[in-house]
């Protein structure tokens, strides 16, 4: 991914301080030309409240008075997009929320919706949300019939219970099942990128409210469009992954007669940095045809010596009677940002049709020079 200063740097900065520049000619802008150059050290969401708090105190007033300075930039501004609009749409949001007015509100997600197609207002709107989640799922409805794509997927990924580096509206939380009228009216939506944001959203459901998620998406299966059964399909991954057998069977994957071999770990000590390789043969041992989703789990050893899993998809496959699929995979400990290893014993088992086998037990060895 992208570092912050390539998505949200000094020259995106210094565009959005000219455009806004430009829409109020008749004020010299302070705070924004200092905010542009302070931005080093900060993460990405620090670097947008840093230039949304800065346009704010650059435009004092109203809220209309903000929204017509933000129009006027966006009408006549071609550079007026990409991330410099996450902090601007933040603006607009905070703003409207201090106004503390219906009609603000109401202007404030309406011109969301209308700068939304210029990289994404999906973070902003969660200050909304969190204000009045009534009034703003009531005018989020509508958008779900919006001849644009943009507005379509605001609908269903700015109201996503766990949206990526957003803040959380606990009244999403609590009420899991009060944005499923939304999905319900964009699961079939023509937009590959808008089904994508549903079948997101539909997994962030399956955190807290499993059998809610496993209704849902059995009921867009009865009224399928060419694409719902590849849109339940990721929707129901987590579940997969949780071995939920309400899930997998509604994938088509039922309990199955299966002699599993394995998993077997070519190394037990595995030095620091290495690739763990396993093995495994399946065998359909039933008198039917299996059809199987296959994963495999790696037991990490945390800092205190206890085992945390992780599910990590392998294989799906379809085996007549007396069939073998050969499983030879390898996984890495080479280093990355997301996750801390930490010398011990490590396992491995696969996870078939939600059933575990038992692990196989590694070493993985400490790093040169560093304690074991």
């Amino acid at each position: 991914m992208p570092f912050a200063d390539e998505l949200l740097g000094a020259g995106v900065a210094r565009t959005l301080t000219r455009s806004i520049q430009d829409a109020m000619p008749g004020r010299q802008l302070r705070e924004l030309p200092h905010a542009s150059e302070s931005l080093d050290g900060l993460s990405l969401r620090e670097r947008a409240d840093l230039l949304r708090d800065a346009l704010l105190a650059d435009v004092p007033g109203d809220y209309a008075t903000l929204a017509r300075i933000i129009r006027s930039a966006a009408a006549r501004d071609a550079a007026f997009t990409g991330w410099l609009i996450w902090p601007i749409t933040g603006a607009v949001a905070a703003r409207a929320v201090d106004e503390g007015t219906d009609a603000s509100f109401d202007d404030a997600m309406a011109l969301l919706s209308e700068l939304t197609g210029r990289l994404t207002a999906e973070f902003a709107i969660r200050t909304l949300l969190r204000h009045d989640l009534d009034r703003a799922l009531e005018i989020i409805a509508d958008w779900t019939a919006s001849p644009d794509e943009h507005v379509r997927r605001l609908a269903s990924e700015g109201t996503r219970a766990y949206l990526p580096w957003a803040v959380r509206v606990p009244g999403l939380l609590a009420r899991p099942g009060v944005t499923v009228s939304i999905l319900d009216a964009l699961y079939r939506d023509d937009s590959e990128y808008v089904r994508r944001s549903v079948a997101n959203h539909l997994n962030d459901l399956s955190r807290d409210s499993p059998e809610l998620v496993v209704v849902t998406a059995r009921r867009w299966l009865d009224t399928p469009a060419p694409t719902t059964q590849a849109l339940v399909r990721h929707a129901l991954r987590t579940l997969v992954k949780r071995g939920d057998p309400q899930a997998l069977a509604l994938l088509g994957f039922a309990p199955a007669t299966v002699q599993i071999d394995g998993p077997f770990v070519s190394d037990t000590r595995l030095p620091w940095g290495d690739e763990v390789r396993f093995t495994a043969v399946i065998r359909n041992t039933g008198a039917d045809d299996a059809r199987l989703v296959v994963d495999y789990v790696v037991h990490h050893r945390r800092a205190n010596g206890t085992l945390s899993t992780k599910v990590f998809k392998l294989a799906t496959a379809a085996l007549a009677p007396g069939e073998e699929l050969a499983i030879d995979r390898r996984h890495s400990f080479r280093a990355i940002t997301t996750r801390r290893y930490y010398a011990g014993e490590h396992a491995v088992a696969l996870q078939v049709n939600g059933v575990a086998t038992p692990s196989a037990t590694f070493e993985l060895l400490a790093l040169a020079g560093e304690p074991a």
